[in-house]
């Protein structure tokens, strides 16, 4: 009997707890029906959880990129670690230009780079090349050392532009332009309109542009700081070095523009007047002596005036 009644309380407890299980199941079907309800309505109610959606998405991939941007936008990062732009240029007196210049091609394609234009100038009693090399940047003072050995080193200059922080920065926006672009192509699976077709697909269209935007910048990043730039300037022992101008804005340097502009002017007016002068005088001579001659005539013919 004992066990007959154990067995009864086991089965009621297990039908109870299906009942319940179902009760809850079925709760639960008609939360999610209710809930896709409003998404399968008009193209009103559709775009604002569209663009609710895909804001929640951003907000919150923001959200964990800023607190990941925090702790990445002053890296303990070496020196290796870090994105540097390098920058440089060099200007060697040679004893032969030409033989300078293949050298110089060399030495950039020795590193793993290239010559990225290459400007020459002869014929004028004193050659001059004007060379950019693109060289990796983890060989950029080994060429730049390699470059002054070629002849007599008159100037150098380096410049360095750490863009770590502006990486990050990319890296960070381009994970969140990537989820919105994602978000909003999950949304135009479930478009059920021909309105909120259109409008999705401009929305995924600008939201893709977006992105490649950002892409393009990474893009550009990586380039300059994988690949360094060198400006070569070679002159043979006869030309002339270039004389940098710092002249720095001011008062004075606007005078001195102003009368340069000044005597510019002047000079271009006497060459103007120059060149009319012997037309003036060709034509004006003979002009005037008609316009006399012409006058002197009328007053000949005019009748004496009448007295009372």
């Amino acid at each position: 009997m004992h066990k007959r009644g154990a067995t009864k309380l086991i089965a009621a407890a297990l039908l109870a707890g299906a009942l319940l299980a179902g009760c809850g199941a079925d709760s639960s079907d008609s939360g999610v029906a209710s809930q896709a309800e409003p998404a399968m309505g008009g193209a009103d109610q559709e775009a604002p959880a569209a663009d609710r959606a895909g804001g929640g998405e951003a907000d919150s991939a923001g959200k964990a990129n800023e607190g990941s941007n925090t702790t990445a936008e002053s890296p303990d990062l070496r020196v290796d670690q870090r994105s540097i732009i390098y920058t440089g240029s060099i200007t060697v007196r040679v004893d032969n230009v030409t033989t300078a210049a293949a050298q110089v091609t060399g030495i950039a394609s020795a590193s793993g780079g290239f010559v990225g234009g290459d400007e020459r100038h002869s014929g004028t009693g004193a050659d001059t090349a004007n060379l950019t090399l693109r060289i990796p940047a983890a060989k950029f003072s080994s060429v730049v050392d390699q470059l002054a050995k070629l002849g007599t080193e008159e100037t150098r200059g380096i410049n360095t532009e750490d863009v770590t922080e502006q990486v990050v920065d990319l890296d960070a926006r381009i994970s969140v332009q990537t989820a919105r672009v994602e978000s909003g192509k999950k949304l135009l699976g479930q478009a059920k309109s021909l309105d909120d077709l259109v409008m999705l697909e401009r929305e995924v269209a600008t939201r893709e542009a977006d992105l490649a935007s950002l892409e393009a910048k990474k893009r550009r990043l990586a380039d300059l700081t994988s690949l360094s730039t060198i400006t070569v300037v070679l002159l043979d022992p006869d030309a002339t070095s270039a004389e940098p101008d710092d002249e720095t804005p001011g008062f004075l340097a606007g005078l001195a523009g102003g009368w340069d502009a000044l005597k510019a002017s002047l000079a271009v007016l006497a060459t103007v007047l120059g060149a009319l002068l012997p037309w003036l005088i060709a034509l004006g001579i003979p002009a005037a002596v008609v316009v006399y001659l012409v006058r002197r005539y009328r007053r000949r013919e005019a009748p004496p005036a009448a007295t009372p």
